[in-house]
């Protein structure tokens, strides 16, 4: 059976603001945890969250909320030969990408979104990609650079890509330091990612 994610834990500095921010934003639920932690964190933290829409109606509806709650703007949303999306940095550093591979709208938008993905910067895509192949994770394609896992649907999405090129897609320096910030709950268990992710077991 495919290995699986089912929720991720943010260390942010306060808990009660995050949480704010986040139910205002995106409105998670269980999939997204919040603990108060201070460990020493600067720059890129190697990975980035995408919420994946059916268009760009509900794109830039999710994109503005964030804004208005208080994220920051790293990559405009716009049009691009894929899709349309942008990139914005939660108050408390985590980087949130959303997109759809549409180009029109079939319907009025809505805030809701067909995918959570978890998106990390490897420095050595080949070597994290048998990490998580050993982890019990399929992959479903995989071309250069990237990598994406076949996780089943209504959990969350695991991909790989090279550092540089996350940080570049996301709009940030790739440069950084210190704490990813985030551990991520998995069947997998506990373990420890080639980047120094750090997994644990499902939280109930």
């Amino acid at each position: 059976m495919n290995s699986t994610i089912d929720s991720l834990t943010l260390d942010v500095p306060n808990v009660t603001a995050a949480q704010a921010f986040y139910d205002e934003a995106f409105d998670l639920g269980g999939r997204l945890r919040l603990r108060t932690a201070d460990t020493a964190s600067s720059g890129f933290r190697g990975y980035t969250l995408s919420l994946i829409v059916a268009q760009p109606a509900d794109a830039r509806l999710l994109f503005d909320a964030a804004v208005a709650a208080g994220a920051s703007v790293r990559k405009p949303a716009a049009k691009s030969l894929w899709g349309f999306g942008g990139v914005v940095e939660a108050p408390d550093g985590a980087l949130w990408n959303i997109a759809t591979s549409s180009k029109k709208d079939s319907a009025p938008a809505t805030k809701s979104f067909d995918d959570l993905v978890l998106l990390i910067g490897a420095a050595d895509v080949r070597a994290s990609r048998a990490f998580y192949t050993e982890q019990g994770f399929e992959v479903r394609k995989s071309f250069g650079s990237y990598v994406d896992f076949d996780t089943p649907k209504g959990t969350i999405g695991l991909g790989l890509y090279r550092r540089a090129a996350l940080a570049k897609s996301a709009g940030v320096s790739a440069e950084g330091s210190g704490s990813h910030r985030i551990t991520v709950h998995g069947t997998p268990g506990s373990a420890e990612d080639p980047d120094g992710f750090v997994w644990s077991p499902v939280e109930v």
